[in-house]
């Protein structure tokens, strides 16, 4: 899973420096913009989750245990043992349990075919579980991945965690030439604390020739297309991943440490335009 975004701030004269790599500070770096002008963004669609289950009408759950990928160790279920909307609040549970022959459940939804879009600003207001092995994130593919298969269609990683790294996420494009180890990513670390002690704002702002992302409305990377290795291939609809790996090649197996449940916590998934 990996993710990029952009964003052209209608305040005049903000210089944006692009960031590449994968190393960042110890402390949360100092950013050109701080904070997002909401005005420039017109809300285009939202989940707030209130309801009692899933909007059928805005994602589909994904199903199976094949490894996604990953070499990953859960079997993703609809049950509401693993999904389910609580408190306004939506839930994805890894529980360590036997099932159609893995060791952990868990789960997995998407927007493919329901609402896919291209440019905008994605958010979502998530509390990530912690501990080792536990891969929770907040991702969009494009939705040409049948037909040309990844990386080729492009993977845009809003949020990533690795629970061994409970201060830290990670925001990643992955594309022809830059794809899984060698994405064009970067890492954001709290000053303080843990991203599992509360809720937090993940997004990413995308626009024709920049991809930008935010942590609590604060600007940590971007990539441009002269930036990268291989061909840009963010100039077509993506579609909205929220999912809560366990294991997997990243973030390894969990160990004795690892207490389950886990849990992902997402509050609301909201899609804006430019308004100009």
């Amino acid at each position: 899973m990996k993710i990029f975004f952009s964003f052209i701030s209608l305040l005049g004269a903000l210089a944006i420096s692009a960031c590449g790599g994968s190393a960042s500070p110890a402390v949360a770096p100092v950013v050109d913009v701080a904070v997002v002008s909401k005005p420039a963004w017109e809300l285009l669609w939202q989940d707030e989750f209130d309801g009692n289950a899933l909007d059928q009408a805005k994602w589909q759950e994904e199903i199976g245990g094949d490894g996604w990928g990953n070499h990953e160790l859960q079997f993703y279920t609809k049950r509401s043992d693993n999904l389910r909307l609580t408190g306004g609040k939506l839930i994805l549970e890894a529980r360590k349990e036997n099932y159609s022959g893995r060791e952990f459940t868990s789960a997995r939804i998407k927007t493919a075919g329901l609402r896919e879009s291209t440019y905008g600003r994605f958010e979502a207001r998530i509390k990530i579980p912690a501990g080792q092995g536990i891969w929770p994130a907040f991702w969009m593919l494009g939705n040409n991945m049948n037909a040309v298969g990844w990386p080729g269609s492009g993977e845009i990683d809003i949020m990533e965690n690795i629970g061994k790294e409970p201060a830290s996420i990670h925001g990643t494009v992955h594309g022809p030439g830059y794809s899984g180890a060698n994405g064009h990513g970067k890492a954001y670390h709290l000053s303080s604390g843990r991203f599992a002690d509360d809720y937090h704002l993940f997004a990413v702002e995308w626009e024709a020739t920049e991809i930008r992302w935010y942590v609590d409305d604060q600007q940590y990377h971007s990539v441009r297309p002269d930036q990268l290795a291989g061909k840009w291939v963010f100039d077509h609809p993506f579609f909205i991943i929220l999912n809560l790996a366990i294991g997997g090649d990243w973030p390894g197996a969990p160990d004795a440490g690892t207490v389950f449940p886990q849990q992902m916590l997402v509050d609301y998934v909201r899609v804006y335009k430019r308004k100009n």
